[in-house]
């Protein structure tokens, strides 16, 4: 059994962050270990408030895990602040291990989830990532990208990471499709699902890259650990349980199963 680490942030609701990453590791038969590095109190709606862990215990909890496991692959999420990127960036730099990005802006519900001075210290952990995986909102923040901007997309390009940017809304063939690009460099490769029309959506980008990051672990290729991870996001999100007064989390367990039968 392949081991994945998650260093991210803990949604008390179960549906994002390290719960949502340790349901999808499960889903795909990984093992899943974590490092939190904040507690939210949070739920469908939003997030009340944040408590941030020291960079000191965030270093110790993942040097406890690597010095126990061989670990496969790293997904990384919520890191709130610059002292939590510069204490993520001395322990990940000298490893040679797959990693995946999640610059984590803001909620679905809106929260903001990371401070200021955090955006352009983003940037740091860059040269370390294998992919980073941003929603449309976090790319125009990190690199002024906008859809169909040739000249923001020169600053994508620039990037020392691979940069998957996530869930343009498309008609293709006059179906409703969600469209991902990963752009290396000059080079682009697109994948698409259909389009759900849903507000259950808590919980999706934190479980597309640890969905991702797994597939890594079991030897996926890139493109083929994203495109497994689409389908797995698109099934989780058709099948989601409709529970919550705000924006509902997905099914991970349906999402697994029904990836797999693909």
């Amino acid at each position: 059994m392949q081991t994945v680490l998650t260093i991210a942030g803990s949604d008390s609701s179960g549906g994002a962050g390290i719960q949502a990453d340790l349901k999808t590791f499960e889903a795909f038969g990984v093992f899943g270990t974590s490092a939190l590095t904040v507690l939210t109190a949070q739920n469908t709606t939003g997030v009340s408030d944040i408590f941030p862990i020291s960079p000191e215990f965030i270093q110790a909890q993942i040097q406890a895990v690597l010095e126990d496991f061989d670990v496969a692959a790293i997904k990384i999420g919520m890191l709130f602040s610059k002292e939590i990127i510069d204490a993520i960036k001395e322990v990940i730099a000298p490893l040679d291990i797959p990693v995946v990005l999640d610059p984590v802006f803001i909620s679905k519900a809106g929260s903001r989830l990371l401070e200021d001075d955090a955006i352009e210290a983003m940037h740091d952990l860059f040269p370390y990532a294998t992919v980073l995986t941003p929603n449309r909102y976090e790319a125009q923040n990190l690199f002024g990208y906008a859809f169909g901007d040739s000249d923001a997309l020169q600053e994508v390009t620039k990037a020392p990471c691979k940069v998957l940017i996530k869930n343009e809304k498309m008609e293709l063939g006059g179906v409703e499709k969600s469209v991902d690009m990963l752009f290396d460099k000059r080079n682009k490769a697109t994948f698409v699902s259909d389009y759900v029309d849903t507000t259950n959506l808590h919980g999706t980008g934190c479980s597309f890259s640890s969905a991702i990051a797994a597939n890594l672990a079991l030897g996926k290729n890139l493109e083929d650990a994203i495109q497994i991870a689409k389908e797995f996001i698109y099934h989780a999100i058709a099948n989601a349980p409709d529970i919550g007064r705000g924006k509902g989390p997905i099914n991970h367990k349906k999402g697994g199963v029904l990836c797999h039968e693909d």
